[in-house]
C-alpha cells in the first residue's frame, strides 16, 4: 500500500468535495430526516462507487494511453471547464444587470403627473 498516495488522494478529494453539490445534497437530505446515519452511509457508498468507477476507468485508460497524455488531457479539460465557467458567470452577470422599466422616467426628468 502506498500510504503517501492514500493521503494525497484523501486530501485532494476532501478539498474538492467541500461545498460541492454532492455535499449540499447530503446536507439537505440529512436536515430533512432523522435517519442521518442512513444519509451518511448512502452518500459514502455513492462516493465509494463513483470513485471505484473512476479508478477502474483509469486502469483501462492507462493500459492504452501514456500517463503524460492523460495528464495533459485532464489539465486541458480543467482549463476549458474553468474558462467556460467564468465565461458563463460573466454572461449571466451581464444579463442580470438591472434595467429601468419603461414606465419609469429617466433620472434627469421629473416623473409625469397623474
Amino acid at each position: 500500500m502506498d500510504w503517501r498516495m492514500l493521503w494525497v488522494a484523501f486530501a485532494t478529494v476532501f478539498v474538492a468535495e467541500l461545498g460541492d453539490k454532492t455535499q449540499l445534497a447530503a446536507l439537505s437530505l440529512a436536515a430533512s430526516t432523522r435517519g442521518r446515519l442512513s444519509v451518511f452511509l448512502g452518500a459514502s457508498l455513492a462516493l465509494v462507487c463513483t470513485t471505484g468507477l473512476a479508478v477502474l476507468a483509469a486502469d483501462r485508460i492507462a493500459r492504452v494511453v501514456p500517463a503524460m497524455a492523460v495528464r495533459r488531457a485532464s489539465s486541458a479539460l480543467f482549463i476549458v471547464l474553468g474558462v467556460w465557467g467564468l465565461w458563463s458567470a460573466h454572461r449571466e452577470a451581464r444579463q442580470g444587470e438591472p434595467v429601468a422599466p419603461a414606465s419609469e422616467a429617466p433620472p434627469n426628468e421629473a416623473p409625469p403627473r397623474s
